[in-house]
């Protein structure tokens, strides 16, 4: 299906608005550790966030884009209706979430809108299952290595700190976790970016405008990292204080750790091509810090909460992703 150099530009601009809500939406993800510990006021840790979003693409190469644009639904019976089904889904659950300050994934909700609207146009037959398999067990790897990863990272600061008074440890930790923050901003910047990356170049590829490899034009690329760096810097206050005080409370070490050991998950994450969600790998950080204290350190019912918000996001997306995609289509036949 072919379709007007205009209406081309309109789905672009659909494809960065998500890109942009993505950002504001997983603000959290990046700056309410560094902001729960004072260790940044609120508007530097959003500068310091989203200049580590934008030259993510400096760091990392294509493969979650790749995974996105090739590896969820055949790209060959992708069209605009299609994309915009997709887009849309993320986008309304997006907001929703948004609005009601739960931490779900913007990844995981783009996915659900690119399957519900792909089943609706052909069937399960169209699903690359070996890549859905992988991004839903990412649902569940992710958080439990960035868990796993940040308890190791607490023992290993207990024992190298033994030394020093508790102000001293505090001293240090404030400016580690400057480091910390911006590693974490640089992964969620390499993976979630290009996720919007690989659905502008599936859009361009229907059109004939990419060759079936779907090499990334430059422009997407730096339109995707300035549109997700813009997002962030606009916030998502309500998310920032769920993540970063109502699951647990944090001193600037423990900071340190939750964002090293979400850094490192991200990190693996992208150089394997994975759509995972920087939200449950933050999460599952921040759960493994607190749980290290001791478990009642944690409010496991705001982690409950959010965990069901997991659970809920690709069915729920995808139902709107296929909702609005038949509305497209009927629309389109008027």
């Amino acid at each position: 299906m072919t379709i007007s150099f205009t209406v081309l530009v309109l789905l672009i601009g659909v494809a960065l608005l998500f890109d942009f809500l993505n950002g504001l939406h997983d603000a959290a993800n990046s700056i309410a550790t560094v902001v729960s510990t004072r260790v940044l006021k609120p508007h530097h840790a959003v500068l310091w966030a989203a200049f580590f979003n934008f030259i993510a693409f400096l760091v990392f190469d294509h493969a979650v884009a790749k995974t996105v644009g090739k590896g969820i639904i055949e790209a060959q019976i992708i069209d605009p209706q299609l994309i915009f089904g997709a887009l849309m889904g993320a986008i309304v659950w997006n907001v929703v979430t948004w609005r009601l300050g739960i931490p779900s994934s913007s990844s995981h909700a783009l996915i659900g809108g690119l399957i519900g609207a792909g089943v609706t146009k052909a069937g399960l037959d169209v699903v690359v299952w070996w890549g859905v398999i992988k991004t839903v067990a990412a649902i569940f790897l992710s958080p439990a290595l960035g868990l796993v990863l940040a308890l190791a990272l607490v023992l290993a600061v207990a024992w190298s700190t033994l030394r020093l008074t508790p102000m001293g440890v505090d001293k240090r930790f404030r400016k580690l976790q400057l480091v910390s923050a911006a590693l974490y901003s640089l992964g969620h910047g390499g993976n979630d970016a290009q996720k919007t990356m690989g659905i502008i170049t599936v859009l361009l590829y229907s059109q004939g405008m990419v060759g079936k490899d779907l090499n990334i034009p430059l422009w997407v690329v730096l339109s995707c990292q300035a549109a997700m760096a813009l997002g962030t810097m606009s916030g998502g206050w309500k998310i920032v204080h769920t993540m970063g005080s109502k699951i647990t409370r944090l001193t600037p070490a423990q900071g340190f750790c939750a964002e090293t050991g979400g850094a490192i998950t991200l990190f693996l994450a992208n150089i394997g091509g994975i759509p995972v969600s920087s939200t449950h790998t933050i999460t599952g950080a921040i759960v493994g810090v607190g749980s290290a204290r001791r478990l009642s350190a944690v409010r496991w019912n705001v982690a409950s909460r959010i965990v069901v918000a997991w659970v809920v996001t690709l069915p729920a997306a995808g139902l709107i992703g296929a909702a609005f995609y038949e509305a497209t289509k009927l629309l389109s036949g008027l």
